[in-house]
């Protein structure tokens, strides 16, 4: 355990601004400073520099992704010995074990749930690590439905531009781009307390992971993500009343 005067870091290597958000979210009651990094080359450069106690990693990313990432912190002797959570959208995929083969130290799957976070967190690092690191009491009913409202709020007010990513994405038939928001959205959806909306991500995203792909079919079922969404927004508006 570190001294008091010292600080702790998390690091988050993930593309997806919503999860990094949701974990921030999560921690926000322990004095740990969040390091935030979009890409597994920066991630780690950041782990590097400030030796993080824990690292949670997606395997999703574009350019430098997870398993290169790992791969290439557990040859490191300064990093090697850093204890790292995958974040997977599937745990049946061959790139989580591939993962658990590099040396990942658990695997979580999305949608993300502060309280398999948390369990993780203490199976890792040891039951007493965040206990010494609370700065309250652990949130409340009330306050876990106020953080998925935030989270709500946070997703609902960055959606436009995603929308017009999927848009685009559809129109000139890319199947990488789609793939992407559609996997952020499968992680998501259950976080904000929608699982239908991760489930339309999680068919949307299994679609394009096959040889033969039916664009027009992709774009009715993306009609339906913007149908979910526009229901989820109607909800939030009304529980702001």
């Amino acid at each position: 355990m570190k001294h008091k005067e010292e600080k702790v870091f998390i690091l988050v290597v993930d593309d997806s601004d919503l999860i990094c958000h949701t974990l921030k979210t999560f921690f926000s009651n322990y004095n740990l400073e969040i390091l935030i990094s979009h890409d597994g080359l920066d991630g780690i450069q950041k782990a590097a520099v400030h030796k993080p106690v824990l690292i949670f990693l997606d395997l999703m990313m574009p350019n430098f992704d997870g398993i290169k990432m790992l791969q290439v912190i557990k040859v490191l002797d300064n990093l090697k010995d850093i204890p790292v959570i995958v974040i997977s959208g599937n745990a049946n995929r061959s790139n989580v074990v591939a993962a658990i083969e590099t040396g990942a130290d658990r695997i979580i799957s999305k949608p993300l749930q502060r309280e398999i976070i948390l369990k993780n967190v203490s199976e890792v690092l040891g039951e007493e690590f965040l206990n010494k690191l609370k700065k309250t009491n652990l949130f409340s009913t009330t306050e876990v439905k106020d953080i998925k409202r935030e989270l709500c709020g946070y997703f609902l007010s960055s959606f436009p531009q995603k929308k017009n990513i999927i848009k685009e994405a559809l129109d000139e038939a890319d199947h990488e781009l789609l793939k992407n928001i559609m996997h952020e959205i499968r992680g998501i959806g259950g976080t904000i307390g929608y699982p239908n909306l991760s489930l339309l991500g999680s068919i949307i995203e299994d679609q394009l992971g096959g040889k033969y792909l039916n664009w027009e079919k992709l774009r009715v079922m993306c009609d339906q993500v913007f149908v979910a969404v526009k229901e989820i927004e109607k909800n939030y508006k009304e529980s702001e009343k």
